[in-house]
């Protein structure tokens, strides 16, 4: 914990990732790859799958432990409650708001934050995967317009533990068994042959498709398993 980043956290993020770091790690067990694949300064989007609540924990740690501090989409829900308002606040995290309008400031708050060189997190499957066996999902294009906008990296991140520890619909973290959650990160997805204008439909779409097929690549091998066919995924 020494060495994770601390300028940019703000004094209620950052005790949360004091509080929480060491239950975490004293309640699992941490199989970490591919941190060098994300860069030490400048704008980045990383783009992972999304299983539990446990997930923005997880990558928080993943991105600390590479010596990024991560800005995270998030429901604008969460900066109902007053703890944890001063929590998302203190970490410039971006609330996602329903509505049209309100969905497109954040897209801009999105942007603004890469071009300013921070670590901003996105789950593109604006949800939890639904997909039979926990697979990636199709993702949406939100994350793929932001890249073709800004032209920064986008690195793929597959998570898989994190639904053992914090199950859909439990309240309460399972750790007996004491499970092992795997982070698994990846080289960039290259992108540079969409990058440059405005993209048009069939270009974030086949962005969006690189994205959540890298993700889904890296889970193959945390899972150790091969994703199935279209068919079999159906």
């Amino acid at each position: 914990m020494r060495r994770f980043p601390r300028r940019g956290r703000g004094a209620w993020f950052g005790l949360a990732i004091e509080v929480i770091a060491p239950l975490l790690a004293a309640a699992t067990r941490w199989r970490i790859s591919g941190r060098e694949h994300l860069p030490r300064q400048g704008g980045v989007l990383v783009a992972s799958n999304h299983l539990s609540f446990a997930d923005p924990i997880a990558v928080t740690l993943f991105t600390l432990v590479a010596g990024r501090v991560p800005r995270f989409f998030a429901k604008a829900e969460l900066w109902e409650t007053p703890v944890v308002r001063r929590v998302m606040r203190s970490g410039g995290h971006i609330a996602v708001h329903r509505g049209r309008a309100s969905a497109l400031d954040a897209f801009r708050d999105g942007v603004a934050a890469a071009r300013a060189g921070e670590c901003v997190v996105v789950f593109p499957e604006g949800g939890f995967t639904e997909r039979p066996g926990q697979w990636p999902d199709r993702g949406k294009t939100g994350l793929a317009r932001m890249a073709l906008t800004t032209g920064v990296p986008v690195v793929p991140l597959a998570c898989w533990g994190t639904q053992e520890l914090l199950p859909v619909g439990s309240r309460l973290p399972r750790v007996r068994p004491r499970p092992t959650l795997h982070l698994v990160a990846g080289p960039p997805v290259d992108l540079s042959d969409l990058v440059g204008g405005r993209p048009s439909a069939s270009q974030l779409r086949e962005a969006t498709e690189r994205i959540m097929a890298a993700i889904t690549e890296l889970l193959s091998h945390a899972r150790g398993q091969d994703p199935p066919t279209v068919a079999e995924g159906a």
